[in-house]
């Protein structure tokens, strides 16, 4: 097979999976819905990915190198603020998920069903540079003895601009019905808390 086909196709197979599994969830997609929607064969699905499990993890893989590739450039932030820096870390997370309202939804449901997930993204967690966690570690450590923040670790502020961000996320389902939104009603609120967040994230970081 042509290599420039071969590619297409898996990025073809890769989107239709993600959709199918964002619109129904993964135990209710098969990889021979897949292959029908991708107009290809079941056996080629396998060739690529092997398993479902495969092609899933495939998909969140991407996902996540989206988010660190795109927000720990530090060629991006080198001449930055470290306050600015962090607007803009918790700004492309919330534009992440913004883009891919339903897959943080879709990761919380799969770990519940497969808690052995975790591993994986602990080992994409450890795939990362350190060098990123460590200078970005030692600019908070240095705006901390400058007086300019307040005590506070690196993994909590992590942890507390992803779970702000995603909040949202997953509440939005309850949240449109039961505000009645309209869709300029609902990209209104997403918009709003985008620039919440990142306002309640700095005010809490003041010393």
């Amino acid at each position: 097979m042509d290599n420039n086909i071969e590619s297409s196709m898996e990025q073809n197979i890769l989107e239709v999976a993600e959709r199918l599994f964002l619109e129904k969830g993964f135990a209710q997609t098969s990889t021979t819905e897949i292959a029908k929607t991708v107009g290809c064969n079941q056996a080629l699905i396998h060739y690529y990915f092997r398993t479902k499990d495969n092609l899933f993890n495939t998909i969140f893989e991407n996902k996540f190198k989206q988010f660190f590739q795109g927000v720990f450039e530090m060629k991006n932030m080198e001449n930055m603020q470290f306050i600015d820096k962090l607007k803009l870390i918790i700004e492309s997370h919330y534009d992440l998920l913004r883009n891919n309202p339903k897959m943080p939804s879709l990761i919380l449901n799969e770990l519940s069903r497969k808690p052995e997930q975790l591993n994986l993204i602990r080992d994409k967690l450890q795939s990362i540079p350190q060098v990123l966690f460590t200078l970005l570690n030692e600019e908070l450590q240095h705006e901390i003895e400058k007086g300019e923040i307040r005590e506070i670790k690196l993994v909590d502020l992590i942890v507390s601009i992803v779970g702000m961000n995603v909040s949202l996320f997953v509440m939005m389902p309850i949240v449109e019905n039961l505000f009645s939104l309209n869709e300029t009603q609902k990209e209104n609120m997403i918009e709003h808390r985008r620039a919440e967040n990142v306002d309640f994230i700095l005010k809490s970081l003041r010393p």
